[in-house]
């Protein structure tokens, strides 16, 4: 679930409202801060006690060794973080940069195309299709922006050792390394967004660890590669969020309080509303 507000397409839009998201998380505690850092000098040492508390929980060595190899300190990660502005236009100036006709027909072909995939993620979780293809669409055109540019291991590291947010990215780390101890991904392939974005519907790891389904039945949960998978999981985390089955979606209703679940900022949440509408053809 990317926290993505920006208003043009490709990297830089990325990561317009992350700041605006994860400012429902408290700042790190005080035990967390004084064992965090505001440049590289210290991240060699974090890492190390990272890893013994990763080992602490359970994670074994393995994975440990080869999830964190040859990690370093990722001074892009930290620009990025720090230069996210706040998201000031009206709904009407966001959906008309961020969604079009071609959009909306694109999103009503795959609907045909997963037809069979789809009315089986309806039948378990009751999450109309249309409302899980909208939500691809905004989050990643379809799979075709998925933003593979960054190591995700390595920019959840650099974003758990600064002090900024230490304490939520610690356990989003934490949570990537169980991803790859589950067996759905390896390290190699946790490649996405520049804060841990994975996939085609941009979860991050605490989620991904949470609400992720191997709906293809292969043994694995894989939200970049597996469009049932992908699918499916989005189902899954808005009917752990409240979704009632056959419910509207409009504003107000409880299916609208589980979209704001996935999202925090109104006019995305209304954008996947309209969309989600539009390619239903209400």
């Amino acid at each position: 679930m990317r926290y993505d507000l920006g208003a043009r397409r490709g990297a830089k839009r990325k990561f317009a409202a992350f700041a605006l998201a994860l400012s429902v998380f408290a700042l790190p505690t005080a035990g967390v801060a004084a064992q965090c850092g505001n440049g590289p000098a210290g991240f060699n040492a974090w890492l190390e006690q990272f890893k013994s508390r990763a080992a602490a929980q359970g994670i074994k060595p393995g994975v440990i060794a080869s999830s964190l190899a040859g990690v370093t300190y990722d001074p892009r990660i930290i620009r990025l973080d720090r230069g996210q502005h706040s998201f000031k236009l009206s709904f009407e100036q966001f959906y008309a940069r961020r969604v079009s006709n071609a959009m909306i027909a694109r999103g009503r072909a795959l609907m045909q195309k997963h037809r069979a995939t789809i009315n089986r993620i309806e039948q378990r979780y009751g999450v109309p299709g249309a409302v899980v293809i909208a939500i691809w669409g905004l989050e990643t055109h379809y799979g075709a922006d998925t933003s593979g540019r960054y190591s995700i291991i390595r920019s959840l590291a650099t974003l758990a050792y600064d002090c900024r947010r230490s304490e939520f990215f610690t356990g989003q780390l934490m949570d990537a390394l169980r991803i790859v101890a589950r067996g759905d991904l390896s390290p190699s392939e946790l490649r996405g967004g520049w804060a841990g974005e994975i996939g085609q519907t941009q979860f991050l790891p605490t989620p991904y660890m949470r609400y992720a389904v191997d709906f293809d039945g292969n043994g694995h949960r894989d939200l970049i590669h597996s469009v049932p998978d992908m699918l499916a999981s989005t189902a899954n985390y808005l009917a752990a969020h409240g979704w009632k089955r056959g419910g509207s979606w409009e504003p107000g209703s409880a299916n609208y309080a589980a979209i704001a679940a996935w999202n925090k900022a109104t006019v995305y949440q209304r954008t996947i509303s309209v969309m989600a509408s539009k390619i239903d053809g209400r």
